[in-house]
């Protein structure tokens, strides 16, 4: 906003500063209007005491200034000389110096009452440019047009106005950049959801098809594909139920109940839930540590996040093969080690192991990308925190809930 710009105080400032200056002026006018007219008239009295001291020389100064200032008031028939002694004075004179002086008063009356209205105008036109102004930005922000400036408004009475509508503008186009980046991401979700969903459902009606056209197939065929298509199935479902979650925490509708609850018991209730995908790969998960550690946490959603870390580590385990689940507690936080003897992950996918729907270079191909990325927003909901190291011989992901 500009400074330089005549305000609402501006004007009003003006408005007593000229109010003064009238009331000083009227003052200055009836003091020389007085001074004047004494003045004029001093000088008269004084014709008439030499008049009279010159026609009557026994009549002395005292004796003519004690007859002026005497309060005892004498009738004298004015009306005969055609003066009207309450209305006009004695010496004509003084009276055109009066005259004069109110038909001064009256001008310079009418000149400052013209020049407060031609204030009054102009700041009127001005508001109602102001106002204009204003109306046409919220035109154009209602056309979602959000780059205009506000700047080149004046500062005035309107300027609360127009700070809120520059903030409501602001608010607005931050929104509208945010629906526009959350509708672009809407999309990409959706289209990795579709392609998440595609290919299981694809590999389970190749899969049917199989054996439907071979009738004759042997039994030991048969339950090979029965158990490729319930790993399909699992994992498809696992990616509805964590997108659905997922959704949750983005709408803030999830609340955490926190209980004492024992580290073992979570652990526990997690393999149970990844006991089917074990199953199907012969792996077998072996829980280090028989202390009873408590911690406070929402029970529930931290078995969904290590169930969600351990079928990571199944997904890139090999057959056969096991993994380790070890815990602790010190003053500071409860940890929980999760240890895998699978592949390994590149240092360059680490940094984005916990993006939704990221996939490095060794992704499992029953990896759906989203799993990590809903553990970590859970662990963290609950006070805690989640890294990973990794190299040839296995991948360690380590929790730490702080006390």
């Amino acid at each position: 906003m500009m400074e330089n710009k005549v305000t609402l105080k501006k004007y009003i400032g003006l408005f007593l500063l000229a109010l003064i200056v009238i009331v000083l002026i009227f003052i200055g006018i009836n003091q020389a209007e007085y001074q004047a007219y004494t003045k004029n008239y001093n000088q008269k009295v004084a014709s008439i005491i030499s008049f009279i001291q010159e026609k009557y020389p026994e009549v002395t100064q005292n004796e003519i200034m004690e007859i002026l200032n005497s309060e005892n008031i004498q009738e004298f028939p004015f009306e005969e000389y055609g003066i009207d002694f309450q209305k006009e004075a004695i010496l004509l004179e003084n009276d055109n110096l009066h005259h004069s002086f109110q038909l001064f008063e009256i001008i310079f009356l009418v000149g400052i009452f013209l020049f407060f209205l031609f204030l009054l105008v102009h700041y009127n036109r001005k508001r109602d440019k102001e106002i204009e102004k204003i109306t046409q930005c919220i035109e154009e922000i209602n056309r979602k047009n959000y780059t205009l400036s506000l700047d080149e408004l004046s500062e005035d009475e309107l300027s609360i106005l127009k700070n809120e509508i520059y903030k409501t503008m602001i608010t607005l186009k931050e929104s509208a950049e945010n629906a526009k980046s959350d509708k672009h991401e809407l999309k990409k979700s959706l289209e990795d959801i579709s392609h998440q969903l595609k290919t299981p459902l694809t590999s389970i009606l190749i899969i049917l098809d199989n054996l439907i056209d071979n009738p004759q197939m042997s039994e030991v065929k048969k339950q090979e594909f029965i158990r490729d298509i319930k790993r399909e199935v699992h994992n498809m479902n696992f990616l509805v139920q964590n997108l659905l979650k997922l959704s949750q925490f983005e709408v803030n509708t999830i609340h955490f109940n926190k209980e004492k609850t024992a580290v073992k018991k979570i652990i526990q209730e997690a393999v149970q839930k990844v006991n089917i995908l074990c199953d199907l790969k012969d792996i077998d998960i072996y829980i280090e540590n028989s202390q009873t550690i408590e911690f406070s946490c929402d029970p529930r959603w931290q078995v969904q996040a290590l169930a969600n870390i351990l079928k990571n580590a199944i997904d890139y385990s090999k057959a056969k093969s096991k993994i380790t689940v070890s815990y602790e507690q010190n003053k500071v936080y409860t940890k929980i080690a999760i240890q895998d003897t699978g592949q390994g992950i590149s240092k360059k996918d680490l940094p984005h192991l916990f993006e939704r729907f990221y996939k490095g270079d060794k992704t499992n191909k029953d990896s759906v990308g989203i799993g990590l990325a809903l553990a970590k927003r859970i662990i963290e909901e609950d006070n805690g925190t989640i890294s990973v190291t990794s190299n040839s011989k296995g991948t360690c992901f380590e929790i730490k809930y702080l006390l």
